[in-house]
């Protein structure tokens, strides 16, 4: 990962909590505790975070200077997430639409993982119904694949849509499974995102599917987030990476998950 987008990262996740380990931000990244120690000397440097022993805190407890509170994730353009961790996302995507049948409904939640899986749906006989404007962008040409766009309210740095009409539009669909994304997995497997806007949507597409797929890539676990979205026993299969937190795992699948390594 590039070190602007790990910066980058490494302060999403610290806003999120308020403060951060070393340790943690280094499983989370995929990187090694010393470059981990070396980022957080420089954010210290430039007055974006106090570095603390073994890990780091957000200055004052709150925002920083001249921030406006806002989403999580709306200073990160969907094109510069897309760009991390490419390859754990593109095996995740590859796995899961092994899972994906001739003639199946799947909904598709937002994120680049579920683009990703939408890509290799291409060409398939398969309804897609979705929220993502990624996904509609890759599947908007193609003949095979019926498309099925929620509408509602353009959430524009995450190419989503999100809103009452969203939720109401969702409240008509039965799906066979749902692809769904997340910002993380807790220890104890509750799955948690940062976004209250997309939250009541992810309930929605649970409550429309028959099975639920988790997809989040290996740095998702355990992961971070301040919103509940589900726990553990409403996930019936999740499909990750080698080298996902082992402990958070055994938890999901001590619940009823089904858990796919790539």
């Amino acid at each position: 990962m590039l070190q602007r987008l790990r910066h980058a990262e490494i302060m999403r996740r610290v806003r999120l909590s308020g403060a951060t380990s070393v340790s943690d931000l280094a499983s989370q990244l995929g990187v090694s505790p010393s470059t981990i120690r070396r980022d957080l000397e420089v954010l210290d440097r430039d007055g974006t975070l106090r570095r603390v022993r073994g890990g780091a805190l957000l200055i004052d407890g709150g925002l920083l200077d001249g921030e406006v509170s806002v989403d999580a994730d709306a200073d990160r353009p969907f094109a510069e997430v897309a760009e991390v961790d490419e390859q754990d996302k593109e095996a995740v995507a590859v796995r899961a639409a092994e899972l994906v049948c001739d003639g199946d409904v799947v909904l598709l939640d937002i994120g680049t993982t579920t683009m990703r899986l939408a890509r290799r749906l291409r060409g398939r006989r398969v309804t897609v119904v979705t929220s993502s404007l990624a996904v509609l962008d890759v599947l908007r040409s193609d003949p095979e694949v019926e498309l099925l766009l929620l509408g509602g309210m353009v959430r524009r740095p995450y190419h989503s849509l999100v809103g009452v009409l969203t939720e109401a539009a969702l409240s008509q669909v039965v799906a066979d499974r749902v692809f769904l994304g997340a910002s993380g997995v807790r220890p104890d497997g509750q799955l948690v995102d940062t976004t209250l806007a997309e939250v009541p949507l992810k309930r929605a597409m649970i409550a429309a599917a028959g099975q639920v797929v988790l997809l989040v890539d290996r740095h998702k676990f355990p992961g971070t987030g301040a919103l509940r979205v589900c726990g553990p026993d409403d996930i019936d299969v999740i499909v990750t990476n080698e080298g996902a937190d082992e402990a958070t795992l055994r938890t999901c699948a001590a619940a009823g998950a089904e858990v796919l390594l790539t």
